[in-house]
């Protein structure tokens, strides 16, 4: 007699896209981001081994790069123009299409798990600002001094940029957003997707990360999507969403939804990447920088983290 093959699960995780080079990135960052990004997806697998949910597996992911000063989300998010630090997230359920976000937080230890508050014991998807800073503590999640955010680096980019007259606004934003999607043993998809946004940030701007369909977004119909980049130009195209509905209205596999719709924000000005996982168990990643901080496991004992474009 013979068994049924054991169920398939996969795993991707991002810590944003952007100027990423073997000369831009220097040894020290290389091997920190690999760590956190291995560290991510330890802690992602470690659910989904155990036969747990692909929600609870993004959301455990993307906590452990909120806590990783390599990465711009949590402690080691950029400043705003005015030297604040504003947090974003949103997580999304493929089973229900459930979801919840947040921005401009800026006391939540991790965003994600706010995000993934509101979607279940409010009855609303996004909530910004001092409101949600007030869910926050009403609703138990972790806080913490706004200190506890700050790094020594990203004080001095926010510096730099501000001293240079042209450089309002960071606009290769190489220390970009945090995310993971997965498929669990069940069929199901999630995503999540937190950030500090960009350097030098103003009037409360907010990116595609806490916006469903542009920058984070899941259904089971299709895939999950979490996206990074210039997030100006990822809400106008509604990447998250268009890669899905590819997928799901005309067939195209997964690379090829992801390598279309990123084609066409780029067209348009806006470069980034995305991870893109489908109920199959199929993956696929996509950007169009010179390199993206990404690492993939699954099931079948894949583990895999990379940095540059030609790790492939």
């Amino acid at each position: 007699m013979s068994s049924a093959p054991a169920p398939r699960w996969t795993l991707l995780v991002h810590g944003g896209a952007g100027i990423l080079t073997r000369d831009t990135v220097s040894a020290a960052t290389d091997a920190a981001a690999r760590a956190g990004l291995d560290a991510a997806l330890a802690a992602g697998e470690a659910v989904l081994a155990a036969g747990g949910s692909a929600l609870d597996a993004v959301e455990a992911a993307v906590a452990v790069l909120e806590d990783d000063s390599t990465f711009n989300s949590g402690r080691g998010a950029v400043f705003t123009f005015d030297g604040a630090i504003e947090l974003d997230a949103a997580i999304m359920d493929g089973a229900t299409r459930a979801a919840g976000a947040v921005a401009g937080v800026t006391r939540t230890r991790h965003p994600v798990s706010l995000a993934r508050a509101v979607m279940e014991h409010s009855p609303h998807v996004l909530l910004a600002g001092k409101g949600a800073d007030t869910f926050a503590a009403e609703q138990g999640v972790e806080q913490v001094d706004p200190d506890w955010f700050v790094t020594p680096e990203r004080r001095a980019q926010l510096e730099a940029m501000k001293a240079n007259p042209d450089g309002w606004f960071d606009v290769d934003m190489k220390y970009g957003t945090v995310g993971a999607v997965a498929v669990d043993a069940a069929g199901h998809v999630a995503a999540a997707t937190s950030t500090g946004g960009v350097t030098g940030k103003r009037w409360g701007r907010i990116g595609d990360s806490p916006l469903i369909g542009a920058g984070t977004h899941a259904d089971d119909r299709a895939c999950a999507v979490s996206a990074t980049g210039a997030g100006e130009f990822f809400i106008r195209i509604g990447v998250a969403h268009e890669i899905s509905a590819r997928i799901r209205f005309t067939g195209e596999d997964l690379q090829t939804a992801a390598d279309t719709v990123l084609a066409e924000t780029q067209a348009l000005g806006g470069t980034g990447g995305v991870i893109v996982a489908g109920t199959d168990g199929d993956v696929a990643w996509s950007f169009t920088t010179p390199g993206m901080y990404r690492g993939r496991a699954g099931s079948d004992g894949t583990r895999r983290v990379a940095i540059y474009g030609d790790e492939g």
